[in-house]
């Protein structure tokens, strides 16, 4: 190939990964630019080579500028992820090996991929792992009948099968009331949340999330809304509380800080790593969808990214545990005026997006 050839190309592929780098700083909801939140990690390991192909390639002008370019990108690349690496000192501390009894909860988050029918591999988990709490998603009817003898063991909980890739079933073996099965934003995409009583007789509530994701020609609007609405009302209750699912967004996205700061939320996967859990079959593509956040009146226990079970998300298993110093030990993140202006501005979208 042609020096003048090469150095084009290299040009083109510096200017891409620029653009990539800064299209997600832009406050728009559009699906084109909030898809570039997700692949932080691959382009950070997508720029150096190129950075190297652009200096063998030329040293004019243009490939200098684009060089540095890179390098500025590669920086702010870095500053989104390397939080959620072992570098970074974690949010949520760990709870003491030996917690007070009856004061853990295991919650099991499954996104099982409406199309998968390898139900025994999702069952077996569950028999090896023996959680408290399960949330699976993108559940039908297909799924609700084959997981239906888990109410033998798990005998709370809410049932919301669709066949939208939407659907969500909950199954508690711990005492659950006000469980609400609601549409926050639109109405064919359930959110659940219930009040959880421990063993030790401490309650927190848990919310069971699934918004719809952006693609491009989707936008944003709606998942955001329903995140941000879900974190006012962990903020307004002011009680311990857990949100968990799939959030079809990133730990690193604004709408996901934003989401935590106005319901102070902690990331159990600060300073820990980004455990993620999609795509299943497609490990250069992967990223965090399916999380866990929870107030400062737990401390973590357990954080573990389970095994494939047909879907295309892998299984997160975290156990919590309530403390009474855990509070003392942790400061979640806060919302200012800004961040509430911000959010209410998201809801409105939301709400106007979904209107028919």
């Amino acid at each position: 190939m042609p020096v003048s050839t090469l150095s084009l190309v290299a040009q083109a592929l510096a200017a891409a990964f620029v653009v990539m780098t800064l299209l997600p700083f832009w406050r728009s909801r559009a699906g084109l630019v909030r898809t570039f939140d997700f692949p932080r990690f691959q382009i950070a390991a997508a720029i150096p080579p190129v950075l190297i192909l652009l200096m063998v390639a030329g040293h004019d002008p243009v490939s200098l500028a684009l060089g540095a370019g890179l390098l500025a990108a590669l920086g702010l690349q870095l500053r989104h992820i390397l939080p959620f690496t072992r570098l970074a000192r974690p949010s949520a501390r760990a709870a003491p090996a030996d917690p007070a009894p009856g004061a853990c909860v295991a919650i099991l988050i499954v996104n099982v991929l409406q199309s998968n029918r390898d139900y025994d591999r999702l069952l077996t988990l569950v028999a090896e792992t023996d959680p408290d709490l399960i949330l699976a998603l993108e559940t039908d009817a297909g799924w609700r009948d084959a997981l239906f003898h888990l109410r033998a063991r798990y005998p709370h909980g809410a049932d919301q099968p669709q066949d939208n890739t939407y659907g969500l079933l909950l199954y508690s073996r711990l005492p659950l009331d006000d469980v609400r099965v609601r549409f926050l934003v639109e109405d064919d995409v359930p959110s659940v949340r219930a009040r959880v009583t421990l063993p030790s007789g401490e309650r927190f509530t848990f919310h069971g999330v699934h918004p719809r994701p952006p693609h491009p020609g989707q936008s944003s609007a709606t998942r955001d809304g329903e995140l941000i609405l879900v974190a006012r009302e962990v903020a307004r209750d002011g009680g311990p509380a857990v949100v968990a699912g799939d959030l079809n967004d990133v730990a690193w996205s604004r709408t996901t800080r934003l989401f935590q700061a106005i319901g102070g939320l902690l990331d159990p996967r600060v300073g820990r790593g980004a455990y993620p859990t999609f795509h299943a079959r497609w490990p250069m593509l992967r990223w965090p969808l399916d999380h866990v956040f929870f107030t400062e009146h737990f401390l973590l226990s357990r954080l573990e990214r389970l095994p494939d079970i047909g879907s295309d998300h892998f299984p997160i298993l975290i156990a919590l545990c309530r403390d009474e110093r855990a509070e003392g030990v942790q400061e979640p993140p806060a919302a200012d005026a800004e961040d509430h202006r911000e959010g209410a501005e998201a809801v409105a979208e939301a709400r106007e997006e979904a209107r028919p």
